[in-house]
């Protein structure tokens, strides 16, 4: 919206009604001066003749009337579904049996937050997003495939300070004690199937191991050939003899991003924001062995059942042959 001093702001609105009626001067005349029509010109000084100066200001373009509006018990049905499963439009359709795109609008329209910029505990706003206007997609599966490892700091016994239900200051020192877990995950360009393991460093051996068996697994699964794997410029991917050898194995190319821009690997990091808001933090855990126990059911519904916003609300396994 423009500022109030611009032309045809209520600003304007009374300078026209003023040349009009203290000034005299013909409204077609003031109507062309003003750069604007002698119908506008009539309206708003009919508007003051009526209501005085509060009938410049602007008006609601609502209908007075919207007897195709959602249903409020819908509405209500729709934000009580996000407060409790605090998920996205695509899952809350289905859980809710109300259309995806009714679900955005309700959700826009009542000032609901965007899943990525909440905390996953506790559905609070907590950051912004960043996104690119540059997206791709390969036409077959295992084309082209994302790999990366998310560094998560593992539970103590008995839960840590989210399991005592405190606030502890310097929690970070639980990880120094327990220790990290690092989950390796690939990601397919096409499909967005996706496979990851916990694992206990990142080193290049590793890396190298995890990449054979998620290409075991996605063969298992239909994708007979990674033909080119883009990864971040970690040592443990470029350096390594241990990874470039398996990649020689699976005979893939090595695609590598451009330093500093994670964006550009953003299929896998998704993937990793995903893992967090609705596998590792979506509830509190006793155990670091019972949130590892827990990956696999949730990668079978991730890549058979759990709807995609870039599938079209599919699962990943809707693009395999």
């Amino acid at each position: 919206m423009a500022h109030r001093n611009a032309r045809l702001t209520p600003r304007g609105r009374l300078l026209l009604v003023q040349r009009v009626r203290i000034q005299g001067i013909p409204v077609a005349h003031v109507a062309k001066a003003m750069g604007v029509s002698r119908q506008c010109a009539h309206r708003w000084v009919r508007r003051f003749d009526q209501e005085g100066i509060s009938g410049l200001e602007d008006r609601s373009s609502r209908p007075h009337r919207m007897p195709m509006a959602t249903d409020p018990t819908k509405v209500a049905r729709v934000l009580a579904a996000r407060t409790k499963h605090r998920c996205g439009p695509a899952q809350l359709a289905v859980l809710t049996k109300v259309p995806e795109r009714t679900v955005t609008r309700i959700l826009r329209r009542n000032g609901v937050p965007r899943i990525p910029e909440c905390d996953p505990m506790t559905g609070e706003v907590i950051r912004a997003s960043r996104s690119t206007a540059r997206r791709y997609e390969r036409e077959r599966p295992g084309e082209l495939v994302h790999v990366d490892v998310k560094k998560l700091g593992k539970i103590p016994p008995g839960g840590g300070w989210r399991g005592r239900g405190e606030l502890v200051a310097n929690h970070k020192a639980d990880h120094s004690r327990v220790g990290w877990d690092y989950v390796h995950s690939m990601v397919d360009d096409h499909s967005r199937l996706a496979y990851s393991e916990i694992l206990d460093d990142e080193r290049g051996s590793t890396c190298a191991g995890f990449v054979l068996r998620a290409a075991a697994f996605f063969r298992s699964m239909g994708v007979e050939r990674i033909e080119e794997l883009m990864s971040d410029n970690a040592k443990n991917y470029t350096l390594s003899a241990d990874f470039q050898g398996a990649l020689a194995q699976l005979g893939a190319r090595h695609v590598l991003i451009r330093p500093h821009c994670p964006w550009q690997n953003g299929k896998v990091e998704r993937l990793n924001r995903t893992l967090q808001v609705e596998w590792a933090y979506r509830r509190v855990y006793t155990s670091n062995a019972q949130r590892r126990r827990t990956l696999a059911t949730w990668l079978r519904r991730y890549n058979t059942k759990r709807p995609h916003g870039s599938l079209g609300g599919r699962p990943p396994v809707s693009r395999l042959s």
